[in-house]
């Protein structure tokens, strides 16, 4: 276990109800009139890519991805910092919680996270584990979360008056003048992605849920596709809402929480996360009424990126375990600007790695700072969720392909974006209600048994009709009013996946599954 001394006072493992007393005595938040702790994080009201960095020594060298994601410092300038922040809380209370991420007994992984905040402290309560395997104590990670702490930016060797270092050889994430708390969630969800591949299991950033005969469905998906949404089904069991391993025995959540976005969040929509945030949850940058003191979920003038976290027990169906067999069917969600992909079109094997090397979407009321608007453009990103995964791509998708071919489990690409037309040029947006008859018609096996049709170009597999689901509305063809501004559309997606993908290097399988055009085009991107 790493040495904690820290403070002048350490408050260890408090209550939820503890907790939430000191925030507000500390007047780090306000109580909710639904029982919720309020809190503003400041400027900065989502993760900041630019200041994340990851000590490059023996360890990680040869093994992580460098690059803009994965900014490499050096163990020297770590040392400094760590030694910054213990001079910073030596005279100041902190709150300490052993906890773990990974519910797995085999793969758990123990840290102890220390903040100056009470809510951040909260916050960790909520979203990781609180059942310790003590198998693998001596394996136990520091998290150190200094938030008020502001540095000096390149004088220190970093970039702002803030910083998220990861060291994989000490086993510690030092966190330095960020009040976002989603930032500690990313940070231990990077150390798992970085240590899980070498014991042969893929993690992945995705939820999970499993219907009443033990079936189990993954929902990968970037930001604002939906992720968090459609898994948390009124009629499936919730395993977890956004990070899961696959090992060769089945899934199991990194987490014991959810962090669900509330932007326009709406009770007959999304009843299971309405209900969810309750007494002693946390809600981030949401406006409260000043008179009833009521959330306004519509209110988008702090972020787009609102957001609540709160227990896994907040949620009446779910897994108790945390834990699931292995999948029955894999989605992907992805949000379409220029709207040319289906709702739904099954993928083979080889187009799985292909979309899932690809990570297409849109950025929806992203999760970085800097970005505000509701849609900001077309992005890819690697495994969904590139930010995150600190090896080479093609580790993880080799991976998902050991385990597609051990499980045999369906691959499907939803489109939860613009349909009839691009986004901003006529297309309307799939309704939650929409996307929901699709997910259900894949989950419970209807999809499979669909006759299904190519769509050229990008050669997908598209049913031609779901139960309960207008048929014109699965080939976005049919829908268009202009067929001409269709194909341009459609171009102009294929191109942009086809410049996307030439910086990996797989089999030749895998890159002719890719979307193709009939006449090779010369039209900028």
């Amino acid at each position: 276990m790493n040495n904690l001394n820290f403070g002048i006072k350490q408050h260890i493992n408090l209550s939820v109800e503890e907790l939430v007393a000191y925030a507000l005595q500390k007047g780090e938040g306000s109580l909710c009139a639904n029982g919720a702790l309020s809190v503003i994080t400041g400027k900065r009201t989502g993760r900041s890519p630019k200041d994340r960095f990851i000590v490059k020594d023996e360890i990680s060298e040869k093994t992580v991805d460098w690059g803009e994601r994965n900014q490499a410092i050096s163990a020297d300038v770590f040392q400094q910092l760590w030694e910054k922040a213990k001079q910073h809380l030596k005279e100041k209370e902190v709150f300490v919680s052993h906890l773990a991420v990974g519910a797995h007994p085999d793969y758990q992984l123990p840290v102890s996270v220390v903040t100056e905040k009470a809510w951040h402290n909260l916050f960790a309560r909520h979203l990781f584990i609180r059942t310790l395997d003590a198998t693998h104590q001596s394996q136990a990670w520091l998290l150190l979360n200094a938030s008020t702490l502001s540095l000096a930016g390149e004088k220190e060797g970093v970039k702002s008056e803030a910083a998220l270092v990861i060291n994989f050889s000490e086993r510690k994430v030092l966190l330095c003048g960020l009040n976002y708390a989603g930032e500690m969630k990313k940070a231990l969800f990077a150390v798992l992605n970085f240590l899980l591949p070498a014991k042969d299991v893929l993690p992945m950033h995705c939820a999970a849920n499993q219907g009443k005969q033990g079936d189990v469905a993954l929902f990968f998906g970037l930001s604002g596709t939906g992720k968090t949404t459609l898994s948390a089904d009124p009629g499936r069991y919730l395993i977890g809402d956004d990070e899961h391993a696959w090992s060769s025995r089945g899934v199991f959540n990194f987490e014991g929480g959810c962090y669900a976005k509330c932007i326009d969040l709406q009770q007959d929509k999304e009843p299971v996360i309405w209900h969810a945030i309750s007494q002693g949850t946390i809600m981030e940058n949401v406006v409260l009424d000043p008179v009833t003191l009521l959330p306004d979920y519509h209110d988008a003038s702090l972020t787009q990126n609102t957001r609540a976290v709160y227990p896994r027990e907040n949620i009446e169906l779910r897994v108790e375990s945390n834990c699931g067999g292995k999948p029955a069917c894999v989605i992907f969600l992805t949000c379409d600007l220029y709207g040319v992909l289906p709702p739904i079109s099954k993928l083979t094997q080889a187009q799985a790695a292909y979309y899932f090397l690809s990570g297409y979407t849109a950025m929806v009321a992203s999760t970085e700072v800097g970005n505000t608007q509701e849609v900001v453009k077309p992005t890819f990103s690697t495994c969904f969720g590139a930010p995150f995964f600190p090896r080479f791509p093609t580790v993880y998708a080799q991976l998902l392909m050991k385990r597609l071919q051990e499980t045999d489990a369906s691959v499907y690409l939803v489109n939860t974006g613009w349909t009839k037309g691009s986004y901003g040029e006529g297309g309307e947006r799939f309704s939650i209600p929409f996307t929901r008859k699709i997910v259900h018609a894949i989950v419970d096996g209807v999809a499979v048994k669909a006759d299904y049709e190519v769509l050229p170009g990008f050669n997908f597999l598209i049913p031609k009709a779901i139960p309960g689901v207008d048929s014109l509305s699965l080939d976005p063809r049919k829908v268009w009013k202009n067929e001409e501004k269709y194909q341009d559309c459609q171009e102009k997606l294929i191109l942009k996946f086809q410049a996307n993908f030439k910086k990996f290097q797989v089999d030749h399988v895998v890159e002719k599954a890719g979307p193709q055009l009939s006449t090779q085009s010369i039209k900028s991107i």
